[in-house]
């Protein structure tokens, strides 16, 4: 009797045992995120005597961008993050270094730099990034608003910055090269209008 007492305590020990290893090996197995950057061109030379310089401010997100998911707009009042296709790095630093490229190419006579010990006499471009997620419909959107401010913080310009971008194939790769290129066309808007209204002569 004893025995096969010994012997079913035993086996229900062995059983349990079994089950905790199942339990931690599924639990081990959960398939990690996929992360994602933003493509970014190569930073080209600057004059060597620059017109000016403009001072990069980071971008502001928008609260429900300011996470590591992806942000779908599943609707026209829905959105989601996504689990499992996450930003690598914070958006705001991507969302900085692209545009900081961007304006160095297409402001050559500008130097472009990040706010940290500028000059008395730089000018400030501030951003403010309102939307910046796919759509239901295939398109990949950047939205918000850009402020051009003086030495002084006050302000010459104020203006909003709207660019789509349609998917060119289902997928978070094809949607993260599509939110880069609508933030491209964003970059390339401000660009020309801060070259249009000759601020740094």
């Amino acid at each position: 009797m004893l025995i096969g007492k010994r012997m079913t305590n035993w086996i229900k020990c062995l059983l349990l045992l079994m089950m905790c290893v199942l339990v931690s090996a599924c639990a081990s197995s959960t398939t990690p995120p996929t992360r994602y950057m933003l493509p970014v061109d190569q930073l080209s030379s600057t004059t060597n005597q620059p017109e000016g310089t403009l001072v990069l401010s980071s971008p502001r997100l928008a609260h429900y961008l300011d996470v590591d998911g992806i942000v779908m707009q599943l609707d026209d009042i829905t959105l989601n993050a996504a689990r499992e296709h996450q930003w690598a790095e914070g958006l705001d630093r991507q969302l900085e270094r692209k545009i900081r490229t961007h304006l160095s190419q297409a402001l050559p006579m500008l130097r472009v730099i990040r706010a940290e010990n500028e000059p008395s006499d730089a000018l400030t471009l501030r951003l403010s990034v309102d939307q910046f997620q796919g759509r239901f419909d295939g398109v990949a959107l950047a939205s918000g608003q850009w402020q051009l401010l003086n030495a002084a913080g006050e302000l010459l310009v104020m203006e909003n910055f709207h660019a789509e971008t349609p998917l060119e194939a289902d997928g978070y790769p094809a949607l993260v090269r599509a939110l880069s290129a609508s933030w491209d066309q964003a970059a390339e808007l401000i660009a020309t209008q801060i070259r249009q209204g000759n601020y740094f002569n």
